[in-house]
């Protein structure tokens, strides 16, 4: 009866329709405003930090671990042909070797050689692991806490212009940072300091840049120093590089800021947390890097606010106390 009553219904009535249509709006403003039903919001309407803020991000566990060496790109442009400058600064007096045309497997081997055995402190020492797979190497005497630039160049005599095209057997340019005096190396856990710079040439005219830059420990250990992004608006600080100093025992992808840097003042200009706008960045998110957040609404967040990439830990680049009166949620 009801089945003959439904084909009646379709066959000679739009009220057919207008049953059906109603019977899915119904359903469908059922799912989407659940609460009015006494179901909750459903987590179609929630954003997914909101859905997920009960699971706080991780802290990482860092350790403060003086850097005595600092190098960066000087104001002279560089070529092959012409040569590059470089600024290193350091805590003490130290040794800058630069290594034209390194070889590439011979610069991992030794990164691994000095995981696995031999410690690599001085110079010597790095240019008998590297075998001599250099083409020239250059030395420099850094004072303690100078600033002055370096300028380091390929003798014409060697007879090369260029390292050929991609992909290449060779660095154009390795420069290892290492303590002058003995006495100094028992009083810093970083003993030396290797960077890969990009110097262009005919074939390849990328512009003059630090690629990558690793921390000898003298436990053994090789940190990779990775960059921490900023936001646009807080200038110098934007793209910084950050050194991994976590605990000996975590591996080296880990990042911690780089203590040479100089700590800007809590509301300075371009500092500001992207979400609340109020209190000072202080927070790193890891893996995607960026700095953008407070400690106070590090909490509130599994994604990150810049990229939206998920968030496994976060680290702080600095301690800071609340003011009086104040609790961390």
């Amino acid at each position: 009866m009801a089945a003959e009553f439904l084909v009646k219904l379709y066959e000679y009535s739009p009220v057919f329709y207008i049953c059906v249509i109603s019977v899915c709006f119904i359903i469908t403003t059922t799912a989407l405003l659940g609460y009015g039903f006494g179901f909750g919001i459903p987590v179609i309407l929630q954003s997914i930090d909101e859905a997920e803020s009960f699971s706080p991000v991780p802290e990482k566990k860092m350790v403060q671990v003086t850097n005595p060496f600092a190098l960066e790109m000087g104001t002279t442009a560089g070529t092959v042909a012409d040569g590059v400058g470089l600024r290193p600064y350091c805590l003490e007096d130290c040794v800058l070797t630069c290594f034209w045309g390194c070889g590439v497997q011979a610069l991992q081997a030794v990164l691994q050689k000095h995981q696995h055995r031999t410690r690599l402190s001085t110079p010597r020492s790095f240019q008998e692991a590297l075998q001599f797979h250099y083409l020239h190497c250059q030395t420099f005497h850094v004072q303690k806490e100078e600033r002055d630039e370096c300028f380091t160049e390929l003798p014409a005599d060697v007879g090369v212009w260029d390292f050929g095209p991609l992909p290449r057997d060779r660095y154009p340019l390795v420069a290892v940072l290492t303590l002058a005096n003995a006495e100094h190396r028992d009083s810093y856990n970083i003993v030396a300091s290797v960077t890969v710079l990009h110097v262009p040439d005919d074939k390849y005219r990328l512009s003059a840049r630090i690629l990558s830059q690793y921390l000898h420990t003298t436990q053994g250990n090789t940190y990779d120093l990775k960059p921490l992004f900023m936001s646009t608006d807080s200038g110098e600080q934007s793209g910084s590089s950050t050194a991994d100093t976590g605990p000996q025992t975590k591996p080296p992808e880990e990042e911690a800021e780089e203590p040479e840097k100089e700590e800007e003042e809590p509301g300075a200009p371009g500092r500001d947390c992207v979400v609340c706008q109020n209190a000072p960045v202080n927070r790193v998110l890891l893996p995607c890097r960026h700095t953008c957040i407070c400690d106070g609404c590090v909490t509130r967040f599994q994604h990150c606010p810049m990229c939206r990439a998920f968030v496994v830990e976060s680290f702080a680049l600095a301690n800071q106390t609340l003011p009086e009166g104040e609790s961390e949620e």
